[in-house]
């Protein structure tokens, strides 16, 4: 069973930049597709930016589009998002998930890291 920890987490102030991380244990991210979802309070949890278990296709929200990328380092078994020019709206918790290959669901969650963007 594959388990994840979000870390990177904090408070920036907007156009500020942070990196978060997602360590798994329990089986290896390159076997899986790994994406990034968020919870803004009062809201839904939506979808943010996804990876393909070979690293190679790459797919965004559109309000993140050119400001956050995806990456995954197979040797440390981490999924990064690198979140530049933060916005007060991309407030939330972040979620790193995974799913099986061809699978249609995320069936493993991380618990979550609190991104806090100030104006």
């Amino acid at each position: 069973q594959v388990q994840l920890v979000e870390s990177g987490g904090g408070l920036v102030q907007a156009g500020g930049s942070l990196r978060l991380s997602c360590a798994a244990s329990g089986g290896s991210l390159d076997d899986y597709e790994t994406g990034w979802f968020r919870q803004a309070p009062g809201k839904e949890r939506e979808f943010v930016a996804y990876v393909s278990w070979t690293g190679v296709s790459t797919n965004y929200t559109d309000s993140v589009k050119g400001r956050f990328t995806i990456s995954r380092d197979d040797a440390k078994n981490t999924l990064y998002l690198q979140m530049n020019s933060l916005k007060p709206e991309d407030t939330a918790v972040y979620y790193c998930a995974v799913r099986s290959l061809g699978g249609r669901e995320y069936g493993y969650w991380g618990q979550g890291t609190q991104v806090t963007v100030s104006s």
